[in-house]
C-alpha cells in the first residue's frame, strides 16, 4: 500500500507500522514536515496501534500539485479520506495530528462527510483556521490576540510572492525559523528528512486557505473527544489560540507541556504517552 489515490487524482504516500489487525491511528504531519517526522512517535505506539502515516500533498513521495487550489482544505480532506477508506473502510480510527496536520484535521474532525469516521483526536500546535478567525475578532483588541499576531508574522510574510520561496532557496530562512525555535528550548532540525520541495510547495497551504478562512470563519463544532496540547515555549501557536475552543468542542481536554514547537521530534515519548493515555481515556479503548 505505498499510494492511495485522491479524488482529484493526486497520489498520496502512505506508511504503516504495527501490527494490521491492531486499532488505526493515522497521524497527520504539519509543514514544513513529511512523514518521516512521525517515525519516533509511530515506533513507539506500533506496539498497540496500527499507526498510519503519510505524506501531505507536496510533501515526501507524494504528489506536488502546481495549482495553488489544489492546497485548499476541501482537497486536504479528499486526500485524507482517501487513506481512511483504503486502510480502516468500515471502523473508526484515531487521529493525531501537528502543525498543519493538526489545522487540517480539525477540518476533519469538523465535517459532516466524515461524522462517525474518527474516534478520537490528539491535536499539537495547530488550531483550526475557522476557530482562529473568530478567536481574532474577538480578542484583537487585546493582549492575547495581539500576542497571537506577533507570534503569526510569517503566516503574513508567506503571502508574499516569490521571497519565501527565495529564502528557502538560498538558506536564509533556514537560520531564521531554526533560531525562533532555539529560542524557546527546541530544535527545528531536520535539514536531513525534508526536500526542498517540502518546504515550497507547502507555502500553498497558507496561500490557499488562511486569509480566507480568517475573513469569513464558519461555524465548525465537534464532538469527537479532543485532547489539544499547547507546548508553552510554542514560537508559533499560543496556548490560548490552540486550547479555548470548547465553544466548537465541548468534548476537549487540555494539556500544557514544557517545550518547543516541533514536540513530536523532540519528545516523541511524552506525544506517545499523552496519545495513548486521551485514546484510552475517551475511545473506550483498551491495550
Amino acid at each position: 500500500m505505498p499510494y492511495v489515490t485522491s479524488a482529484d487524482g493526486t497520489r498520496i504516500a502512505v506508511y504503516e507500522y504495527g501490527e494490521p489487525t491492531a486499532p488505526v491511528l493515522i497521524a497527520v504531519h504539519g509543514y514544513p514536515d513529511n512523514a518521516t517526522l512521525w517515525e519516533p512517535v509511530a515506533l513507539r505506539l506500533a506496539e498497540h496501534f496500527r499507526v498510519i502515516t503519510y505524506d501531505v500533498r507536496g510533501a515526501g513521495e507524494s504528489d506536488q500539485p502546481r495549482q495553488r487550489a489544489a492546497y485548499r482544505l476541501e482537497r486536504l480532506e479528499e486526500d485524507f479520506t482517501a487513506v481512511l477508506d483504503t486502510v480502516s473502510p468500515e471502523q473508526p480510527v484515531q487521529l493525531l495530528a501537528h502543525d498543519w496536520g493538526s489545522i487540517q484535521s480539525w477540518h476533519f474532525v469538523t465535517s459532516e462527510r466524515l461524522l462517525g469516521r474518527i474516534d478520537s483526536f490528539v491535536s499539537i500546535s495547530g488550531p483550526s483556521l475557522d476557530h482562529v478567525g473568530y478567536f481574532l475578532r474577538s480578542r484583537w483588541r487585546s493582549w492575547e490576540g495581539l500576542k497571537q499576531l506577533m507570534h503569526s508574522w510569517y503566516v503574513f510574510y508567506f503571502q508574499l510572492p516569490w521571497l519565501p520561496e527565495r529564502g528557502w532557496r538560498k538558506g536564509w530562512a533556514h537560520r531564521v525559523f531554526g533560531r525562533l525555535e532555539r529560542s524557546a528550548g527546541g530544535t527545528a532540525s531536520a535539514e536531513g528528512e525534508r526536500s526542498l520541495g517540502d518546504y515550497v510547495n507547502g507555502l500553498n497551504l497558507y496561500r490557499a486557505n488562511v486569509l480566507q478562512r480568517l475573513a469569513r470563519p464558519r461555524e465548525r463544532r465537534t464532538g469527537v473527544p479532543v485532547l489539544a496540547v499547547s507546548p508553552d515555549g510554542d514560537a508559533f501557536v499560543t496556548t490560548p489560540l490552540q486550547t479555548d475552543v470548547a465553544r466548537w468542542a465541548p468534548n476537549l481536554s487540555v494539556q500544557v507541556v514544557r517545550g518547543g514547537h516541533w514536540m513530536p521530534r523532540n519528545d516523541p515519548g511524552l506525544v506517545a504517552r499523552l496519545t495513548l493515555e486521551h485514546t484510552r481515556r475517551v475511545a473506550g479503548w483498551r491495550a
